[in-house]
């Protein structure tokens, strides 16, 4: 009976590690799984790729919708094109947005150089988007 109980108690140390290690893959696996984020600066304009320029205001229901699509886009077109964002009422969204006079729910496209080449505002399908910076 003694033995039985030792088997036991080694045992729960054991099932706690693999419930750890589930949970924490599983965390991990969502990370992977998760659209990754935009950069809100805009000092790669530029740097001799073409940048995507969304300006967003979350007050406006179409900058969600936008943002999906372009994450969708960025997973066909990789490196080649950087997505960026001008978020409304931040200090680098604000100086972007006055300096090519762009407004809310904006799409700006800048050639590999930086010149301001496109614009027209949101929202466009991936398949768009990625017709329009090629």
């Amino acid at each position: 009976m003694d033995t039985q109980n030792s088997n036991s108690t080694r045992r729960k140390p054991l099932i706690a590690l693999g419930v750890i290690a589930s949970i924490v893959m599983f965390f991990l696996l969502l990370l992977m799984v998760m659209p990754k984020g935009f950069k809100a600066t805009h000092e790669q304009i530029g740097s001799g790729v073409p940048v995507l320029v969304f300006v967003y205001d979350p007050n406006i229901t179409v900058s969600n919708s936008q943002t999906e699509q372009m994450n969708e886009a960025r997973a066909h077109l990789g490196d080649n094109v950087l997505f960026l964002l001008a978020r409304v009422d931040t200090p680098e969204g604000d100086q972007l947005i006055a300096k090519y006079r762009a407004g809310s729910a904006e799409l700006l496209l800048f050639d590999p150089a930086g010149k301001l080449i496109k614009r027209q505002f949101a929202v466009k399908s991936a398949n768009e988007l990625i017709q329009w910076v090629r």
